[in-house]
């Protein structure tokens, strides 16, 4: 069992009522610490890293409002690389909760509360939504940062990337991006994951494709064109004048005329006699 699988099963026998359920961080040392974005809401302070079952020191938190990842080059996506290579975050997870404020305000009600504080809204960028990460639930926020994250330059494919969502009531933890099966596709890329699901069935053959399989053209540079060449003198030699095509029918082609060694130049036309200007002679004074 790996580590969130193990998290996420000791908080679902928690939350169900078992008092012994828990977790050996010691049985998970290759995989620690932690690299978490949440939220900055405030009812948040109490269930982290204890919903986790990890010890502090080894929970780095991230947080901003409503854990938007707005581009895989943003200023959260610096600060989770940096988590990762500095501070030697071996696993991320993206957590979400309910009733989360950011994600259920919308585009006219922002501009309602900054207008309100006295921020002018020719100042703000145009596209408020995606300035700002607004999304459509807490669930689809969680989802598309955690694959922002795993698309990103800035995060190797040695780092699991995971999307949690925490119920706000009970404490409950929902793996909504199982960032295990993307590693070990990643990690294997001549392979697929195993257990894709209804995605494995639509691509058919195509899933077990291999690239090392492919035969490329073993064509060097230039022989493409040399053989072109050949074949269009190939061709040329080949052409012959056709006859044109006869009104009758049903009358015996024509032979084809062939054409003479050297072409003759059509008869020269004779000019025309000089026209001379009729001119009638002076006459004396009388």
């Amino acid at each position: 069992m790996r580590l969130f699988e193990a998290i996420i099963d000791a908080n679902h026998r928690a939350v169900a009522g078992d008092k012994e359920a828990g977790l050996h961080p010691a049985d998970f040392e290759a995989e620690l610490p932690v690299v978490a974005l949440t939220c900055i809401d405030p009812r948040l302070n109490a269930f982290f890293p204890n919903v986790l079952a990890l010890p502090v020191d080894q929970f780095i938190w991230l947080r901003n409002a409503g854990n938007i990842i707005t581009g895989p080059f943003s200023s959260t996506m610096r600060s989770l690389a940096l988590a990762c290579a500095v501070k030697g975050g071996e696993e991320i997870a993206i957590i979400g909760h309910t009733d989360c404020k950011i994600c259920r305000t919308t585009a006219m009600q922002l501009l309602s509360k900054l207008n309100d504080l006295g921020v002018d809204r020719q100042r703000l960028p145009e596209n408020l939504n995606e300035f700002f990460g607004i999304s459509g639930s807490e669930r689809q926020n969680v989802i598309k940062a955690a694959g922002i994250v795993r698309n990103s330059l800035l995060i190797g494919p040695k780092i699991p990337v995971h999307g949690l969502l925490l119920d706000i009531v009970t404490g409950k933890l929902d793996w909504l991006v199982n960032g295990y099966e993307t590693w070990q596709t990643l990690a294997r890329p001549g392979e697929v994951a195993k257990g894709a699901g209804p995605m494995n069935e639509q691509l058919g053959s195509f899933a077990a494709f291999n690239i090392g399989e492919m035969k490329f053209p073993e064509t060097r540079i230039g022989e493409a064109a040399t053989r072109a060449e050949g074949w269009l003198s190939q061709k040329i030699g080949q052409l012959e004048i056709k006859p044109a095509a006869s009104a009758n029918p049903t009358a015996p082609a024509a032979q084809a005329p062939r054409l003479p060694a050297v072409p003759t130049l059509p008869p020269k036309i004779p000019l025309p006699p000089p026209i001379r200007p009729n001119i009638m002679p002076s006459r004396g004074r009388r």
